[in-house]
């Protein structure tokens, strides 16, 4: 017949549009997010009863490789979250559907509010592909009652005394690893997930890359310096865990964790212990800050690509935006603002949402990402194989990586 658009079928009283499951992949588990999720997508049913959302939480270390075995298995999820470095190889290859114009057309979505800052990395052509939901600033979660039980300067009293650096942060954590707990933790990183070490290695203006992406400048010296002090803070101050340590912050035994602000949802609901948050600390370069990003996107040969496209047109609308500020720091300028903020996330204070939310929104370099970036992990995170070991000779490892992801650099 003509003109019926949408399939139908008939339930023995009435004719009702065929059921559509759509499904989305995610790396955290975590209830509290999935609590939200399942919330917003309950709020689109009610508009489409015959959608179901489902979400699928793969774990993060393998993330990306298990997306991209589903994607190349013909068994792809409808949409799915995708971290900033592989922005551009998902960006690039068609994959994702195109956003702009059905996000323009939906009633009330106000696409002027979202940044060109946050969104520049899932552009292509002036065409939105994946949507940035989280713009989530590095710092560092803090427990103040381990530091002051093993002597040390907590971080509050080094930014009062105006004396917040990486030397002295790594003083506090070497002097609590060596009363027997952990001092420092950089979370998600665990030897393998190098990246992550921008948090640190940009506090010496650092770079795995030139700009355009073409020159490898691991090997550089403050890539030298920022590698010989992270590798001094793990094998001789003991200020960080070892190869094969997996430490959890959140336990409450740790002085220390470098971690994105949305891991506040894991701070324990009672109050076990006193914990902080406060920005990363200065480094030779000057003060600096560091964002991870995280988009989401709707999979252009799926079969139902235009129903996940009105999901997340609705899932990042600005009701359910301000929704998700409530763990994941938004994209829209409305929303970038203490008192909206504080409304949502309740664990924070005033000053911790201005200094480390907001500021390092405004001024964060995202992570490193690059084209082909899961062969240049690899090969990067191999070569750095060798660092993590006492007795390593930093330069000739930096330029050992350096002569094995040159040629993929210029690909």
């Amino acid at each position: 017949m003509a003109g019926i658009l949408v399939p139908l079928a008939w339930s023995g009283t009435t004719w009702a549009q065929d059921a559509i499951n759509l499904r989305m992949t995610t790396w955290s588990a975590n209830e509290a997010h999935l609590a939200m999720l399942n919330e917003i997508a309950a709020g689109f049913k009610e508009t489409h009863p015959n959608v179901t959302v489902t979400f699928e939480p793969l774990p993060f270390e393998s993330y990306t490789t298990t997306l991209t075995t589903q994607i190349a298995g013909g068994n792809p999820p409808d949409l799915a979250w995708i971290l900033e470095a592989t922005a551009a190889d998902f960006v690039n290859s068609g994959a994702l559907a195109p956003l702009t114009d059905a996000f323009t057309k939906t009633e009330g979505y106000d696409m002027a509010d979202v940044t060109q800052q946050a969104t520049a990395l899932w552009t292509k052509d002036g065409q939105l592909y994946a949507y940035p939901f989280s713009t989530s600033p590095f710092a560092l979660f803090v427990n103040n009652d381990v530091i002051k039980a093993a002597g040390a300067k907590t971080p509050a009293e080094l930014i009062a005394a105006d004396q917040w650096t990486w030397d002295n942060a790594f003083t506090t954590a070497s002097t609590v690893g060596k009363s027997g707990k952990t001092g420092l933790v950089l979370r998600d990183f665990k030897y393998q997930v190098w990246q992550n070490m921008a948090s640190i290695w940009d506090a010496w203006g650092a770079t795995p890359w030139s700009a355009d992406g073409k020159t490898c400048t691991f090997a550089d010296p403050a890539m030298v310096d920022a590698m010989t002090a992270i590798h001094k803070a793990i094998f001789t101050d003991k200020a960080m865990p070892g190869p094969g340590e997996d430490i959890d912050f959140f336990a409450g035994d740790t002085a220390m964790t470098i971690t994105q602000i949305s891991r506040a949802s894991l701070l324990p609901k009672e109050n076990a212990f006193d914990w902080d948050l406060v920005p990363l600390p200065k480094g030779p370069a000057g003060d600096y800050a560091v964002v991870g990003q995280a988009g989401v996107g709707a999979f252009a040969a799926g079969k139902n690509a235009e129903t996940a496209v009105a999901f997340l047109a609705y899932m990042t609308n600005p009701a359910n935006s301000q929704k998700l500020a409530q763990f994941f720091p938004p994209a829209r300028a409305s929303l970038l603002n203490s008192t909206t903020l504080a409304a949502t996330n309740k664990l924070l204070s005033a000053d911790q949402i201005e200094n480390v939310v907001i500021k390092g929104i405004a001024t964060g370099k995202v992570l490193p990402g690059h084209t082909n970036f899961a062969q240049i992990q690899q090969t990067v995170r191999a070569g750095l194989d060798a660092l993590w070991v006492p007795d390593a000779d930093v330069p000739a490892v930096l330029k050992s990586v350096c002569d094995s992801v040159t040629p993929m650099l210029a690909m």
